[in-house]
């Protein structure tokens, strides 16, 4: 069983997925960032102000100052501005994996591609020709 594993482990493909996890993790905290400190204060500047991370509804009818101060308190909220967050940042994260997944498929089209294309040289007459020049000539 343990040389099992380690075959599993030698695998390629799982050295593979763990750097595409750690990378991932990483590209999350930019696309985090990317919609809390960007987006949103761009969206607020368009619809005049309005915060979507502040957005909550208490579920015990209580009222708070805050989303923070609701969760301290150990109220139920819907946090819905957290919701819209989550919701930009996958359509952020899904439109750069679209367009990582696009690049990659252009570039291996490219490298699939021979560069130098010879062009085609006469070979002279198919086998097909030749069987009919037979029969021609023996129908003479």
């Amino acid at each position: 069983m343990i040389q099992e594993f380690r075959d599993f482990i030698a695998k390629g493909n799982v050295m593979d997925m763990a750097v595409g996890i750690i990378v991932g993790a990483a590209f999350t905290a930019i696309v985090t960032s990317l919609v809390g400190d960007i987006i949103n204060p761009l969206i607020a500047l368009f619809t005049g102000g309005i915060d979507f991370s502040g957005w909550f509804y208490a579920l015990d009818g209580g009222e708070y100052a805050s989303l923070d101060a609701a969760k301290e308190a150990g109220a139920p909220v819907f946090a819905i501005g957290s919701f819209i967050m989550a919701i930009i940042n996958f359509v952020i994260i899904a439109f750069v994996v679209f367009m990582l997944v696009k690049t990659v498929n252009r570039i291996k089209a490219a490298a699939e591609k021979p560069d130098d294309v010879a062009p085609e040289v006469p070979t002279g007459p198919s086998e097909l020709d030749i069987l009919i020049e037979i029969r021609d000539s023996l129908k003479k």
